[in-house]
């Protein structure tokens, strides 16, 4: 891409450009109120060689936009604790608000560049990454996101004379760091490796635009009548539906809900002699996955009352409390509304070698706000292949992605209610909101065994947890757990 790229000029006077610059910031700036009105997040990611311009270019775009809606992220090299995170994990905290600019000063082009160059990652993690970039991208655009991507192109002399410059003065050398000299060395290696990376991420949903920055000037211009043309683009199709996609994920045959036998019976006495072994068990297990750095995401999912909190509780007490946390996920707060519906989550996944555990889910999306009317009917039938990508995602991390459905039947449910409702110190727990779901039963009911169906994937299986019995069902899932966790150590 960078060898066949033709390098644009505007046959313009200095004044004509100058005058072209100041009407295209003034759109830029008329559009800022028209995407807060659309909320329309954009997420400009400005990539380059070293001592392209980057900075420059960025304080030009923002020169004139009101900075209570926008942001710039300068990006550094990951942190230990962000190492310890998915790859894309540190660029989804930074996607923007709906109806707010995030410019992100390189991303994931160059940290990808870094690490091929540094021998981090071999062909076969390449590769994998890309499908994950890819899929990142869509996914936002495919949530409402503008994403447009910027990479700075100046030729080798051009860039070795202005390093020696910025490394002649000691108030500007500090800015020259050992990537931008290995650049110069390595010029044409370098080259090759984002050729290869730019082209397998320049898609028809979030292409690359390739700006000459040999001039300031020329290129501020050329970076604004890109920037405006694709808001104004983004602006005309906000109300176009995204394609649903179906990628085929091997996925297992599951039961339907009503299949699923409620007779099983424990005795309080097996129960409580288990529970201590496999309590035991599991703590050891604890130790091996932090050693080990294996992170561990546990979903639970299931009707009210069917006993996630007690099921969560004999699970906690078997583990180190530093090693783990739980997530009780509620209605999302404005913040986590305003950006992708997977963003709360990403927020939330452990450091490798912890544990966490999730109290309700990303499947919120295709239950509750399917059946509520939280989400269109795209949205919630696009989100069955998103939560697999999601998922793939965190297991080609390395994660063990445990997911349970606690189930029981409609009886039990009731009699749990009403217990609830005539015990002064359990009635915290039942609200009308767990009234009206129980008339909704038939389509939850529905709801669940299309989403079950459709994510059960061998790499993020769903677990049917018969919890009729609260005895059998909080050993039933730390038995799973157990073996879930061995599986992974023993590299099956």
């Amino acid at each position: 891409m960078l060898k066949n790229y033709e390098i644009r000029k505007y046959q313009m006077e200095p004044e004509e450009i100058k005058e072209s610059v100041r009407e295209k910031r003034e759109e830029l700036v008329r559009q800022q109120q028209v995407i807060k009105e659309h909320k329309l997040p954009v997420f400009v990611l400005i990539e380059g060689w070293g001592a392209a311009g980057k900075g420059t270019l960025i304080g030009n775009l923002i020169k004139e936009l009101d900075p209570r809606f926008f942001q710039v992220v300068k990006m550094q090299k990951a942190n230990e604790d962000e190492k310890r995170k998915p790859f894309l994990w540190r660029y989804m905290e930074k996607i923007p608000e709906a109806g707010k600019f995030v410019f992100l000063d390189s991303g994931w082009l160059d940290e990808t560049v870094d690490d091929v160059m540094h021998d981090k990652i071999d062909d076969v993690a390449l590769e994998k990454r890309l499908r994950q970039i890819r899929t990142f991208e869509r996914q936002l655009k495919d949530n409402g996101y503008l994403v447009v991507k910027l990479f700075l192109q100046i030729p080798p002399k051009e860039q070795k004379h202005r390093l020696d410059k910025l490394l002649e003065n000691k108030d500007t050398s500090w800015r020259v760091d050992e990537d931008d000299i290995l650049q110069v060395k390595k010029r044409e290696k370098f080259e090759k490796v984002y050729d290869r990376i730019l082209e397998a991420t320049n898609t028809g949903y979030v292409p690359w635009n390739i700006v000459d920055a040999v001039d300031e000037k020329q290129a501020l211009l050329q970076v604004l009548h890109l920037l405006t043309n694709q808001i104004n683009q983004a602006v005309e199709n906000f109300k176009i539906l995204p394609e649903i996609l179906h990628k085929d994920y091997p996925l297992l045959k599951m039961p339907k809900l009503a299949e699923v036998p409620l007779d099983q019976e424990m005795s309080k006495e097996e129960y409580e002699i288990e529970l201590k072994k496999l309590q035991k068990k599991l703590k050891k297990l604890h130790n091996k996955i932090y050693r080990k750095r294996i992170p561990v995401i546990i979903a639970y999912e299931g009707w009210d009352a069917a006993g996630k909190g007690g099921n969560i509780k004999r699970l906690t007490s078997a583990l180190d409390p530093r090693g783990f946390e739980v997530y009780p996920i509620a209605a999302p707060e404005p913040h986590e509304k305003a950006r992708h519906y997977l963003w709360r989550f990403y927020h939330r996944l452990p450091k490798d070698g912890h544990i966490a555990i999730f109290d309700r889910t990303w499947y919120g999306r295709v239950m509750v706000e399917r059946l509520e009317g939280f989400c269109t009917e795209n949205d919630w039938k696009r989100a069955y292949n998103e939560i697999n990508e999601f998922e793939k995602d965190l297991s080609d991390w390395g994660a063990v992605v445990i997911k349970f459905w606690i189930q029981i039947d409609k009886d039990t449910q009731l009699a749990r209610f009403t217990e609830r409702q005539n015990t002064p110190e359990k009635q915290w727990k039942i609200t009308d909101e767990d009234w009206r779901n129980r008339e909704k039963w038939d389509d939850y009911e529905a709801a669940i065994d299309e989403m079950i169906a459709k994510t059960s994937t061998e790499n993020a299986p769903w677990f049917i947890i018969q919890s009729n019995n609260k005895y059998y069902a909080r050993i039933q899932a730390i038995r799973t757990v157990i073996d879930e966790i061995e599986k992974k150590l023993n590299g099956r």
